[in-house]
């Protein structure tokens, strides 16, 4: 919409862009968001821990919080913003309009947070970075966030972060509740994908969506920026280096709750030429009335599927060497090898050195099966620029 409509006056969301009538969160769900889901809710000990916080997590001091110190969006409060949300939950056929508030914090973020009604807060670092249309793919983001029911896992996560703080003294009470805090965020750095695409639905402007998510990493210098060479990061994220790098990958995602940035341009980028996407935007998507009739098991292998050919497809190093190892390939004392750069002291091994026949080729060289082999750099199966992968700084927005 033009800026002319955000006069704080217009009480009807806009309707010029697609809706998507009874739309269910399937219709955008990352296969993997479920998968994380269905897995966290298996953890041992997490339904006892759910049900006793869900009953005594401050929900009302919370709301009551947000209401006494920072700005309740309305058609007098941030009227652009309240244009914005009204559109996003009438665009994805959510009835009840959640409440949301505008925070003074300099950090760009928001989030979606409650245990009985969702709260959708922003920052004022967020509002000020971002211009029009890449606000409403966030505010649709995070409407995204209140159709899949994801606030009231967020706000568990919440809490126990800082739980898990305060008790850091007890060993044994640290660690139970570590291990529910990194399968929650395992799950939600995979909702972040989710929400992604319901944000691609609402703004229904893949380039506002990236730029939004450039603009979270490099800040609001757009004129320096450029969308295909962020994209570009992306694709040498995933694939360059060894498996030290992706060792280290995982290592420094562990305490994030949401996905590194290029991974999820990417990742939205995937998605919004797929097939899926395409048949959403032209009607033929799950709906909520439907939902009842929906299979655990059949979400469960469709998320196996999709990890499948996530690792089939993936360039990361360590990805290639589990595929290799699915397909049973041979030699791989010689692909991990090449996998960490070599061992620190290891030498060729040479044929003829009287331990047994030598391997590799008939000329003697000892080479294994080719100059790049799995673990080089021209790995099967790559995608491209916009191949899988999403995120954000300090883990916002």
């Amino acid at each position: 919409m033009s800026d002319g409509h955000h006069n704080g006056h217009e009480h009807v969301p806009g309707r010029q862009r697609r809706r998507f009538p009874g739309i269910s969160s399937r219709a955008y769900e990352h296969p993997a968001d479920r998968s994380a889901l269905v897995a966290l809710r298996r953890l041992s000990g997490f339904d006892t821990v759910f049900k006793a916080l869900s009953g005594l997590l401050p929900e009302r001091s919370l709301r009551l919080l947000f209401l006494s110190d920072s700005v309740r969006v309305s058609d007098r409060q941030f009227a652009h913003l309240n244009v914005m949300l009204r559109d996003a939950c009438y665009i994805l056929d959510l009835e009840k309009v959640p409440v949301m508030y505008v925070k003074q914090d300099p950090a760009p973020n928001a989030m979606c947070i409650g245990l009985d009604e969702p709260i959708i807060v922003v920052t004022t670092g967020l509002v000020e970075l971002l211009d029009e249309e890449e606000m409403r793919a966030v505010v649709g983001h995070e409407v995204g966030h209140a159709l899949s029911g994801h606030a009231v896992y967020r706000t568990i996560l919440l809490f126990l972060t800082s739980l898990a703080v305060r008790v850091a003294w007890i060993p044994l009470g640290n660690v139970a509740i570590m291990a529910i805090v990194t399968a929650l965020r395992e799950w939600f750095r995979k909702s972040e994908l989710s929400a992604d695409r319901a944000g691609l639905l609402v703004g229904q402007d893949l380039r506002a969506s990236m730029r939004g998510l450039m603009k979270i990493a490099g800040g609001n210098h757009l004129h320096e920026m450029n969308v295909d060479a962020f994209l570009e990061q992306a694709e040498e994220y995933e694939a360059g280096g060894d498996l030290r790098d992706s060792v280290l990958k995982i290592l420094n995602v562990l305490p994030r709750s949401h996905p590194f940035t290029t991974v999820r341009a990417a990742e939205l980028k995937k998605w919004a030429a797929s097939r899926d996407h395409q048949r959403t935007m032209d009607g033929h998507y799950p709906r909520r009335d439907e939902d009842k009739d929906a299979s655990v098991r059949d979400s469960f292998r469709e998320s196996a599927s999709s990890y499948a050919t996530h690792v089939r497809n993936s360039k990361d190093p360590l990805m290639k060497l589990v595929n290799d190892i699915a397909g049973g390939a041979g030699d791989l004392g010689d692909r991990m090898r090449r996998g960490f750069g070599g061992f620190a002291g290891s030498q060729p091994r040479q044929s003829g050195n009287g331990d047994g026949p030598a391997e590799g080729p008939e000329d003697g060289s000892g080479r294994p099966d080719g100059p790049e082999g799995p673990g080089g750099p021209e790995g099967p199966g790559g995608d491209g620029p916009g191949s899988p992968r999403d995120s954000a700084p300090r883990d916002g927005a």
